[in-house]
């Protein structure tokens, strides 16, 4: 059990990790990569460098840091957070509980570039089997995605749908399947048709039609706000919604960095991760009867 889970060690992550630890919190990070600062040749714009630095490189001292702090790293892919007195976050090996979660995962990318598709979002197509699995009791469901993230959403269906196709898009899975109750299909999409207004199936390059009752997409990992929808976490339907100290409206969960929307820059991340890591500190001490220190944040 560690005080506080953080998923996404990018910038936001990081420096909320680094606060935290430095507050007395037992704190754990994990993320399958960086994000995209990994990818950045060269910042300029970052305070408190003379010369410029390179995304890769400012990460690897960032996580140097952390990780000199006590911070405990975990480089895998998280599939789902779930919350009944503590915090579970399930990656695709194991599971951890904390007291406490800071979302910085990012800016979702869970679109599905198929013909149709969009226009069923809300009729038939959603992105969230833990929210809308229970209205597909008994019927043919559908879940596009070709990794971890895909046969996650695909397993948490088991407990509704009569039928489960778990449809990769014309690519190979990304990693070890074996489950008798989803049916696998590498067929590549063609387009999303409808029926009575509603999602009704997909046609594929073959020619050949799937008749579906919904459609879950799971494309890629996980983003932030995905797992803000398997918390009923409010949100605009692309960023996380936080009040000033970044807490969300489920308490102990704070989310800091691109996925709460605002000046994508790496300023902006690592000081929302800095109030959001005081902020799980405070959250944790009072919870556990400590006293812990007043915040104070600008309206």
């Amino acid at each position: 059990m560690h005080d506080l889970i953080i998923i996404g060690k990018g910038p936001a992550g990081l420096s909320a990790a680094v606060y935290a630890v430095r507050a007395g919190l037992s704190v754990l990070v994990i993320g399958r990569d960086s994000g995209a600062l990994e990818k950045a040749e060269k910042i300029e714009n970052y305070l408190g460098f003379t010369d410029p630095i390179s995304g890769p490189d400012l990460l690897k001292n960032s996580l140097d840091q952390a990780v000199r702090l006590g911070v405990e790293v975990v480089t895998d892919e998280v599939t789902g957070v779930s919350w009944m007195e503590n915090f579970t976050v399930h990656t695709t090996k194991e599971a951890f509980e904390a007291k406490s979660v800071v979302l910085s995962t990012g800016i979702p990318r869970r679109k599905a570039s198929v013909k149709g598709l969009s226009d069923y979002e809300g009729k038939g197509v959603s992105y969230c089997a833990t929210c809308d699995g229970f209205f597909y009791r008994g019927k043919t469901v559908a879940v596009i995605g070709s990794g971890e993230y895909a046969l996650k959403e695909a397993s948490e269906l088991k407990a509704f749908a009569g039928r489960i196709v778990l449809l990769t898009n014309g690519r190979e899975f990304e990693g070890s399947f074996s489950d008798d109750k989803i049916e696998l299909d590498k067929r590549k999409i063609v387009s999303v048709y409808g029926r009575d207004e509603k999602v009704g199936g997909v046609e594929l390059d073959d020619g050949s039609k799937l008749d579906f009752d919904g459609i879950f997409v799971a494309e890629g990992t996980a983003s932030a706000l995905d797992l803000a929808l398997k918390l009923g976490l409010d949100n605009d339907g692309k960023v996380i919604l936080t009040s000033n100290d970044q807490a969300t409206n489920l308490p102990g969960v704070y989310a800091a960095g691109d996925c709460t929307g605002g000046l994508l820059q790496v300023a902006v991340a690592v000081g929302e991760g800095a109030k959001a890591g005081m902020s799980a500190a405070a959250y944790v001490k009072e919870s556990r009867g400590e006293k812990a220190p007043k915040l104070q944040w600008g309206e």
